[in-house]
């Protein structure tokens, strides 16, 4: 798979053009939510439409609903729901309500089953709003550009910054992790490890730990760890750390693996500190008898605000939701749908709701606010890879007397490591 920046070339921009002729407005629809000029957008009202004059927008979800990232899926998938819920209630986009519930797929977070989920549900949606998951994403990635298919990943692969067609939200694990690495030296670390999943999503984090741990002259250890699974303990993880001399760890895992690993350490009377990328968070954790262990040492690495943060944007989610357990996982993906949105009016707004014109409008975005919900600088998808990259990092401390278990910490900073580092390919290809 090539995964450097892909561009559509002449021909795709030629059939652009045949296809904005025929294709552009409502009248030439199909009454489907599948085939037809447009895929997945339709005459016919929602499912659950509010206007029922109102054709209807289908969005795809390939979510992890039951798998190893389920904590992250699940509130992840209910957020995009309530955002969109909330928009139609307002009077959708246009002529039209958006449906982000008739197509959602649990992929179990299975890389195979995802690619075949997409493969279910491509032709009856307009885009994909949730792809969860770095090498899922990848899985389809291909695919979905052939098909001039917009896919919003539930991932920050430093990778996405090179793709044309996907609108990433947020500072990537590579860049993330660089802030980790400058934060812990200058709070006096020496030595760092980076404990991780193998793979695009692990890889990326520990490549940019590496980065920043050689920029600041200071001892990297690499422990590669697997998912927790029935019985296992993260012996060998917890046995490498100890033995390793690090004073800092950057965890790049899942939330079960992060508290095993963060509670058998202190356990095992380590001393250091850890920072987890922002996919190792989940308030469930608290219920562990880790719990104290992650209270005392370990801080979440996120670009994003906290549920009670005062922002517009924030303020909206909480009137509109009343009485939802708050989640910083909802709270992302309904910040997030601010882009969705934000790409799905610039095509209504150019007339052209077919494929090739969701993702001509995608390219053509210079930025999005999200009423203060996002990092600044997000969605800046028509500047290069350097210019539309993240590099700020919040880090979260748990505290189970704020609503959503976690405060900030470390206001928003970008190191001098992530500051300076020019992007030429994924981190994740440097391993």
């Amino acid at each position: 798979m090539n995964r450097r920046a892909t561009r559509l070339g002449a021909v795709a921009t030629a059939v652009s053009v045949l296809l904005a002729v025929s294709a552009c407005g409502r009248d030439d629809d199909d009454s489907s939510s599948g085939g037809g000029a447009n895929p997945g957008v339709t005459d016919e009202p929602c499912p659950e439409a509010v206007d029922e004059e109102k054709g209807c927008i289908y969005l795809g979800v390939i979510s992890d609903q039951s798998g190893v990232f389920a904590g992250v899926g699940v509130p992840f998938t209910q957020g995009q729901q309530a955002y969109w819920k909330s928009v139609n209630e307002a009077g959708g986009i246009g002529d039209y309500e958006v449906d982000v519930t008739t197509h959602v797929r649990d992929s179990k977070y299975d890389t195979e089953l995802h690619a075949r989920l997409f493969g279910e549900i491509k032709d009856d949606v307009a885009m994909i709003a949730q792809s969860l998951g770095t090498a899922h994403t990848h899985a389809i990635l291909s695919d979905a550009q052939r098909e001039s298919i917009v896919l919003a990943p539930a991932s920050l692969s430093s990778d996405w910054i090179f793709q044309e067609g996907v609108i990433e939200a947020g500072t990537n694990y590579c860049a993330e992790a660089m802030n980790a690495v400058d934060y812990a030296v200058d709070e006096g670390a020496t030595h760092i490890a980076s404990i991780h999943f193998e793979g695009d999503y692990g890889d990326d984090a520990m490549v940019g730990a590496r980065i920043a741990a050689e920029a600041r002259g200071v001892e990297f250890t690499d422990i590669v760890t697997t998912p927790v699974d029935g019985g296992d303990t993260q012996e060998a993880a917890i046995g490498a750390l100890l033995q390793s001399g690090a004073d800092y760890v950057v965890l790049s895992t899942g939330p079960k693996e992060m508290a095993t690993i963060v509670g058998g350490a202190l356990q095992n009377q380590f001393q250091g500190r850890f920072i987890g990328s922002i996919p190792t968070w989940n308030a469930a954790v608290l219920d562990s008898p880790a719990k104290d262990a992650i209270v005392a040492a370990y801080l979440q690495a996120t670009s994003f605000p906290v549920w009670e943060s005062d922002s517009e944007g924030a303020q909206a989610l909480r009137e509109a939701v009343g009485d939802t357990p708050p989640n910083d996982w909802f709270f992302i993906a309904w910040a997030g749908s601010h882009i969705v949105k934000a790409v799905l009016e610039a095509a209504i707004d150019n007339d052209d709701l077919s494929r090739e014109g969701i993702t001509e409008a995608a390219s053509e975005l210079t930025g999005v606010d999200g009423d203060g919900m996002l990092p600044e600088g997000s969605a800046n998808y028509a500047a290069d890879a350097n210019d539309r990259v993240l590099r700020s990092t919040q880090l979260n401390k748990v505290d189970p007397q704020a609503p959503s278990k976690v405060s900030v910490a470390v206001d928003a900073f970008t190191g001098p490591t992530a500051e300076g580092y020019e992007f030429e390919e994924p981190c994740y290809l440097q391993k």
